[in-house]
C-alpha cells in the first residue's frame, strides 16, 4: 500500500495561503553543442511517441542504431554556429520570457510565479513543478509556448505534466493553454516587428512565412495545426496589407522520409529565385523565440539556399523574442486563462486573513 505520509513539498501547511504558478514551456534544447549533449537530448526528443509515431519495436533499433550514431555530430556543428555566450538562443529566450511575463503581470496586479521549463532538456517541467510546489503554488496555468496547437507539442507538454501530477498526492489545480494562434496582440506583435525591418531596410518582393513541419499524416488524423499556421498568416497579412501574391506559407525542419506538411520551405526559396524573384524576407511565426530552427535553418541555410538559385538579398525577420510587443502578447493570453484565480496581492492577502480566522475560531472552539 502507498504511504499515507506525503513528502514534505507535498503537505499542507496552515495559514499559508494558495499562490498561483505560470509553467512557460518551450520545445527544450541540448545543454552543449557537443556530439555527447545533442545524443542525450535527441535520445529523449525522438523516442516521444508524439513526436515520432512508429511502434517502438520498429523505431528503437532504428533509433539506437543509425540516427543517435550519426545526427548528433551534425547537430552539433549546427548548435555551434548559432551559440551564444550565454548559452543556446532558445533557452536564454525562454528564461528571459519568464522573468519579463512575470514582471507584466505584476505591473498588473497579479502575484504569481513564472518558471520556464523544457519538455526535453533541462530545466523539466517536472523538476519546474516541483520547484513550484515548494513555493507554494497549488494553481498552475500551464503555457506552451506554441502559438499553433499540436499534437506532437502542445500535447506532448500535457502528457509530462499529467505524469508528474500521476505521481503527486496533492496535484495542484490545473489549467491549459491550447493555443494562441489568433490572439490579436500576438498577430499586431509579429505585424510590428516585421513593419520596424521593413522601415529600415525596406520591403521584399515576397515575405515568406515559414512554420515548422510535420507529417501529413497528422492532418489527416485531425490534427489542426495545418489550419492554424494558415490562419495565422492570413491575419498576418491582413494586418500588413499584403495581397496573396505577396507572401508564401511554406513549412521546414523535414525529418525522414514520409510526406511532410508541404510546401517545404527550401525548395520553395530555390524556386522564388528561379522565377526571378530577387528579394526574399523570411519570418517565423510558429516560434515565439529564435532557436537552431530559425537562426540555422532559415538564417543561414535557407539564404544560402535562396542566394545560390540567383536570388540577390535575403532577410530574416527575427522572431518576437523579449519585444515589448511579444510580452504584451504573451500577457494577454495568460491573464485571460489566469480569469477567476485569486493572482492579485490584495485577494491573496485577503485570503490569509480568512485562513488566519478560521484557524483562530477553530482554535477557540477546541
Amino acid at each position: 500500500m502507498p504511504s499515507s505520509a506525503a513528502p514534505s513539498a507535498e503537505r499542507h501547511v496552515h495559514g499559508q495561503p494558495a499562490r498561483t504558478g505560470v509553467l512557460l514551456c518551450n520545445l527544450g534544447t541540448p545543454e552543449a553543442p557537443t556530439a555527447p549533449a545533442v545524443r542525450r537530448y535527441l535520445a529523449q526528443f525522438l523516442s516521444d511517441p508524439r513526436v515520432v509515431e512508429i511502434p517502438a519495436a520498429l523505431w528503437k533499433p532504428i533509433l539506437h542504431g543509425v540516427i543517435l550514431r550519426v545526427r548528433p555530430a551534425k547537430s552539433a556543428a549546427k548548435y555551434a554556429s548559432i551559440w551564444t555566450p550565454e548559452g543556446s538562443p532558445l533557452k536564454v529566450w525562454t528564461e528571459r520570457q519568464a522573468k519579463l511575463l512575470r514582471g507584466y503581470l505584476g505591473e498588473r496586479g497579479h502575484a504569481v510565479e513564472v518558471v520556464p521549463a523544457m519538455r526535453y532538456g533541462e530545466p523539466s517541467i517536472g523538476a519546474q513543478l516541483d520547484a513550484l510546489r515548494s513555493r507554494g503554488v497549488t494553481r498552475v496555468l500551464v503555457l506552451p509556448l506554441y502559438p499553433q496547437y499540436s499534437g506532437t507539442t502542445t500535447a506532448s507538454v500535457y502528457d509530462a505534466v499529467h505524469a508528474w501530477a500521476g505521481a503527486q498526492r496533492w496535484v495542484p489545480e490545473l489549467r491549459l493553454v491550447n493555443h494562441y494562434h489568433d490572439e490579436p496582440l500576438y498577430i499586431d506583435a509579429l505585424a510590428r516587428r516585421i513593419e520596424a525591418h521593413w522601415s529600415a531596410h525596406g520591403r521584399p518582393e515576397r515575405l515568406l512565412m515559414s512554420f515548422h513541419g510535420v507529417p501529413e499524416r497528422t492532418l489527416h488524423l485531425g490534427d489542426p495545426y495545418h489550419c492554424e499556421c494558415h490562419k495565422t498568416a492570413r491575419l498576418l497579412a491582413a494586418r500588413l496589407g499584403l495581397s496573396d501574391a505577396q507572401y508564401v506559407v511554406t513549412f521546414q525542419s523535414r525529418f525522414g522520409k514520409a510526406k511532410w506538411l508541404e510546401p517545404y520551405t527550401e525548395p520553395t526559396l530555390r524556386e522564388l529565385a528561379r522565377q526571378g524573384v530577387k528579394r526574399v524576407d523570411a519570418v517565423c511565426p510558429g516560434f515565439a523565440g529564435d532557436c537552431l530552427e530559425t537562426l540555422e535553418e532559415i538564417a543561414i541555410e535557407g539564404k544560402e539556399a535562396f542566394l545560390t538559385s540567383g536570388g540577390r538579398e535575403f532577410h530574416y525577420i527575427p522572431c518576437l523574442n523579449d519585444t515589448h510587443e511579444g510580452m504584451l502578447a504573451l500577457t494577454a493570453v495568460a491573464e485571460r486563462h489566469l480569469a477567476g484565480w485569486p493572482t492579485r496581492e490584495a485577494a491573496d492577502a485577503e485570503e490569509l486573513s480568512r485562513q488566519r480566522e478560521r484557524a483562530r475560531r477553530l482554535g477557540a472552539a477546541a
